[in-house]
């Protein structure tokens, strides 16, 4: 494979959708340049949906840019308009609280300097906000953006409406006291961004560079890391990495290759090889255990990628000898739990804890192998189960068919 530039990987990468100024490719490939990406804490965690947008940071960083990561505690307060709805306002404290999780998760994980718009806003006055900033936006051209285009039928409020200003006084400082000359973000974002180039410009006469990436999506255009209307969180005690593995290697084909390229750390030419084993054999997922490892491995180490391996592969009918009670209620908190009592015959066990719907059924599993208690088949509806079958006398694993999972637990 040809040599590339640093932007030219980055465009082969699929993580480049709209730079400001072509200027700015130059720039990138020299180094050099502080940046920021932003985020709102709306929550005490990141999800794997800003995993994206911060590895391009990161990536950045590596090339010898310099990162900063603002969060929000200004902005929180008032919230990006979403494209159909206003979000819910949450108070000062849960921000507060929120910044504090994402500091030490962003600083963690990716080595960033944190820094937070609450520290200079919060002593601009209504007049001063409106005279310093706000004179420097159009409404017609505030109206046009997207985010706010896309609101005017359902309705937008005038606080979602200044977020805008806002933003855009947020890279004005950090231009101002920073020497930052570039945002980077999700491709959402570019309305923001823009304002924010524009108000560096009429206001002290200076120029600066916005670059966005496309969100990460599934073939349908659902986001990445979107399950069941849930977030999977960066942290491993919201989301274990167990979970995360899961979510991972179930992703689908098509898109695979491209995840790779645009959420792992390969080379072109290792990301290439990965291809190649991947569609001669793609049975064995081996380009899905590759972005799992290289995802869950940046994340949480090695040690807990080892040990998502190992819970799946045992979960999943390997051997479970070696894990604990813990690691597998950690590993499938997501999976119903029943509660067992000691000395119960396995028909009432199944049918008590409605894991089937009646005796009939109940016989009907066990008669045809469909049940399994800890990867063991279990065929006698008069078995009595006990603690001393049950991993550290508390989790029994029950299986019904091939997909219907449930934890049982002693308390």
């Amino acid at each position: 494979m040809k040599k590339m530039t640093f932007y030219e990987e980055l465009q082969w990468r699929g993580l480049v959708q709209d730079i400001s100024s072509p200027d700015l490719i130059d720039k990138l490939n020299e180094g050099g340049l502080t940046f920021y990406i932003g985020t709102d804490p709306t929550a005490d965690s990141m999800h794997i949906g800003h995993y994206s947008s911060f590895l391009i940071s990161k990536r950045l960083a590596q090339h010898g840019h310099h990162p900063l990561l603002l969060v929000g505690g200004a902005t929180g307060l008032i919230g990006d308009p979403k494209p159909d709805a206003e979000r819910p306002m949450i108070t000062k404290e849960e921000v507060d609280y929120n910044f504090q999780g994402l500091k030490a998760q962003a600083e963690k994980i990716f080595g960033f300097e944190v820094v937070n718009n609450w520290d200079w806003t919060k002593d601009i006055n209504v007049i001063d906000f409106l005279r310093d900033y706000g004179k420097y936006f159009n409404v017609g051209y505030m109206l046009a953006k997207d985010k706010v285009k896309s609101r005017l039928e359902s309705g937008i409020t005038y606080a979602e409406f200044s977020y805008m200003i806002l933003q855009a006084l947020d890279f004005l400082y950090l231009y101002e006291n920073r020497n930052c000359v570039l945002q980077v973000a999700g491709s959402d974002q570019w309305g923001n961004i823009t304002s924010g180039i524009e108000l560096i410009k009429k206001k002290i006469g200076k120029e600066a560079y916005g670059m966005v990436m496309p969100l990460v999506t599934d073939s349908t255009g659902k986001k990445f890391g979107k399950t069941e209307g849930n977030a999977l969180w960066l942290d491993k005690n919201k989301t274990s990495s167990y979970e995360l593995y899961q979510y991972l290697i179930n992703l689908e084909d098509s898109m695979i290759i491209q995840y790779l390229k645009m959420l792992t750390f390969y080379t072109p030419e290792e990301i290439e090889n990965i291809e190649k084993e991947h569609n001669e054999a793609p049975h064995l997922r081996i380009a899905h255990k590759a972005l799992a490892k290289d995802i869950i491995t940046g994340l949480h180490g090695e040690e807990e990628y080892e040990k998502a391996v190992k819970i799946s592969e045992a979960l999943f009918g390997g051997d479970l000898a070696g894990l604990s009670a813990e690691d597998i209620m950690v590993g499938m908190k997501q999976v119903p739990s029943v509660k067992l009592t000691e000395n119960t015959k396995l028909i009432d066990l199944l049918v008590d804890n409605n894991i089937c719907s009646s005796k009939r059924e109940a016989r009907e599993m066990l008669s045809s192998n469909a049940i399994s208690l800890n990867n063991e088949k279990h065929t006698d509806e008069n078995e009595v189960i006990t603690k001393d079958m049950a991993i550290d006398k508390k989790v029994i694993i029950i299986k019904k068919g091939k997909k219907k999972q449930f934890i049982g637990i002693y308390e």
